[in-house]
C-alpha cells in the first residue's frame, strides 16, 4: 500500500466536465439542460440563481478544507452503547475497498457475484461460530431492526401476542420495537432488574412469563455493562413457558463468556459495528441476527441468507442466495419482512477482520476489554463523590458510574472541556439506581495511561466542583 505525501490532495482529484456538458448532453440524447431535466415539474425546480463562491484550483480548495478540518478535536473517547473504538488493522480497509467489493453490492446474479456471495457466506459462518448458533443472515440495518425483526420473527412461530424483556434496555432501540410490533398488536412487558447485579429479577421473570408469550428478550452484556450470571436459569424458564429466547448481544463478550448457543437461545441479535468498522459518526452499523437450524424457526428468518450448493455431479460448487423470503421475490405480500438488503460491505469488513485477527485474538481482545473494564471501576468504587450502581455486577466494556454530590452532566461537560468523551449521560430517569449517572465504556485500545488519565480528571473534576 502506496504511504501518501500528507502535505498534498488525496488521490482520485475531482475531474471537471464543465466545459464539456454540451458533449455529455448529446451523448445522453438532450439538446439542452431544460430538456434533460423536462420531468421534473416546474412549479418546484429551483429558478433563482446559487449563491456560490468563486471557483478555486484544486489546490486552493484541498487547502481550504483542510483549514477546516484542523478545526476538529482528538477527543480521548470512552463512548459505547452498541458503539465502540476498537483498532481496525489496515488490510481490512485495503481489501474491502477493491474495486470488485465496492461494485458488487447486489449479488442477483449468482454466477456474476460469486466473490461477494462467497464474502457472505463466509460472514454468515463467523457469525455462527461466534454466537454458537446454526444459521445466520448475511446482516440488517442495526441492532435495533434486528431486534424488531425477532420479534416479529417470534409471533411468526408460535402466534403469541406478549413480548417480555428487560427494564434496562435503550430508548431507541425499544422505540423500535414499539415500532415494529404495534401494527401486530404486540405487547410488550418489562422485567425488574436485580438490585445487586443489575441483571434480570428471574424471580419477577417467573412471575410474569405465561403461555401468552412469544419470547423473552435480554442482553449481554446489558446497556449498561453488566453480565447476565443465570442464563441457563433464564433459558429453562422461558422454554418451560413454550416461549422463545432472544439474546442480544456485544460480540467480543463472547470471545471469554459462554456463547448463546450453548445455553439454548432461539434467536440471537446484536450489533457488528465492532467487528472491524469505524465509529463514522455512528454509522455504518451491522445487524447481527441469527438462529436455531429448525426449520420452522429457520424458514421465518428475515434478510438474506446466502447459501453453499455444488453442480448436478458435485465437482463445483458454488454460492446463491437461499430462501429468498422477501417481498421483491415470489413471496410478495407473505414475506416475512421489508428489509429487502443488508449492510453488505459492513458485513465483508467483518468477515475480513474476523479472519484477520482469529480466534485466539478474538478471546485476547475480550480479556483485554475485560481486565480494563474491572481496572476502572475498581480505581473509581471507593471514592465518596460517586458510586459503582449493583456491588455484585461483572462489567464488561461499559460500565455505571453515578455521583452523588454534583450533576452527572456537569461532571460530563467538563470532562469534554480536557478533551474526553466520558461516555453517555444516563437516559434511565425512571430508575433510581440509574439516576444521574454516565455510562462509559473502555475498549482494548485504551493504555493504562488513557484509563489513568480519565480516572485522575474524573477525580479532579468531582475535587474541583465540592469546592465549588
Amino acid at each position: 500500500m502506496r504511504e501518501r505525501n500528507k502535505s498534498s490532495p488525496p488521490y482520485f482529484p475531482f475531474i471537471p466536465n464543465i466545459p464539456h456538458t454540451n458533449e455529455m448532453l448529446a451523448e445522453a440524447g438532450f439538446k439542452s439542460m431544460e430538456e434533460l431535466f423536462q420531468d421534473i415539474p416546474s412549479e418546484i425546480r429551483f429558478k433563482g440563481k446559487m449563491n456560490l463562491p468563486e471557483p478555486h484550483t484544486e489546490y486552493e480548495t484541498w487547502r481550504h478544507l483542510k483549514n477546516i478540518l484542523s478545526k476538529n478535536k482528538e477527543l480521548l473517547i470512552f463512548a459505547g452503547g452498541g458503539f465502540y473504538p476498537h483498532y481496525i488493522p489496515y488490510a481490512v480497509e485495503e481489501l474491502s475497498s477493491r474495486t470488485e467489493f465496492y461494485s458488487s453490492y447486489t449479488p442477483y446474479t449468482a454466477e456474476a457475484s460469486q466473490g461477494m456471495l462467497q464474502s457472505l457466506f463466509e460472514y454468515q459462518s463467523l457469525i455462527c461460530e461466534i454466537t454458537g448458533m446454526d444459521v445466520a443472515n448475511s446482516s440488517m440495518y442495526d441492532w435495533n431492526t434486528a431486534l424488531g425483526e425477532a420479534a416479529r420473527m417470534a409471533y411468526r412461530i408460535n402466534k403469541r401476542r406478549e413480548i417480555t424483556i428487560p427494564k434496562i434496555i435503550p430508548r431507541d432501540r425499544l422505540k423500535t420495537l414499539q415500532l415494529y410490533t404495534e401494527a401486530l398488536g404486540l405487547k410488550i412487558r418489562t422485567i425488574n432488574f436485580n438490585k445487586n447485579t443489575g441483571t434480570v429479577d428471574v424471580e419477577d421473570l417467573e412471575n410474569k412469563i405465561s403461555k401468552a408469550t412469544s419470547a423473552f428478550y435480554f442482553e449481554f452484556p446489558y446497556d449498561i455493562g453488566t453480565i447476565e450470571i443465570k442464563t441457563q436459569e433464564i433459558s429453562e424458564i422461558v422454554h418451560e413457558a413454550g416461549a422463545l429466547l432472544i439474546v442480544g448481544v456485544n460480540p467480543f463478550a463472547l470471545g471469554i463468556f459462554k456463547p448463546p448457543g450453548e445455553y439454548n437461545a432461539d434467536i440471537v441479535i446484536g450489533e457488528g459495528q465492532a467487528l472491524g468498522n469505524p465509529l463514522s459518526f455512528g454509522g455504518g452499523a451491522l445487524g447481527i441476527f441469527a438462529c436455531k437450524g429448525e426449520k420452522r424457526i429457520i424458514y421465518q428468518m428475515p434478510g438474506r441468507i446466502i447459501g453453499l450448493t455444488t453442480t448436478l455431479d458435485g465437482s463445483q460448487r458454488g454460492y446463491v442466495m437461499t430462501l429468498p423470503n422477501r417481498e421483491q421475490h415470489i413471496r410478495r405480500e407473505r414475506a416475512t419482512s421489508n428489509i429487502c438488503t443488508n449492510e453488505a460491505l459492513v458485513a465483508l469488513r467483518t468477515a475480513i477482520y474476523l479472519s484477520l485477527i482469529g480466534k485466539k485474538g478474538f478471546e485476547e481482545i475480550s480479556r483485554n476489554i475485560l481486565a480494563k473494564t474491572s481496572y476502572v471501576v475498581s480505581a473509581l468504587k471507593n471514592s465518596e463523590h460517586l458510586k459503582i450502581p449493583f456491588k455484585n455486577a461483572i462489567y464488561f466494556s461499559d460500565f455505571v458510574l453515578k455521583f452523588i454530590s454534583t450533576r452527572a452532566k456537569e461532571v460530563w461537560l467538563e470532562l469534554l472541556k480536557r478533551d474526553i468523551l466520558a461516555g453517555r449521560i444516563s437516559e434511565y430517569t425512571d430508575l433510581e439506581a440509574l439516576t444521574n449517572s454516565l455510562i462509559l465504556a473502555v475498549t482494548e485500545i485504551h493504555t493504562k495511561e488513557d484509563l489513568d488519565l480519565l480516572i485522575n480528571n474524573i477525580f479532579d473534576v468531582l475535587e474541583s466542583q465540592k469546592g465549588e
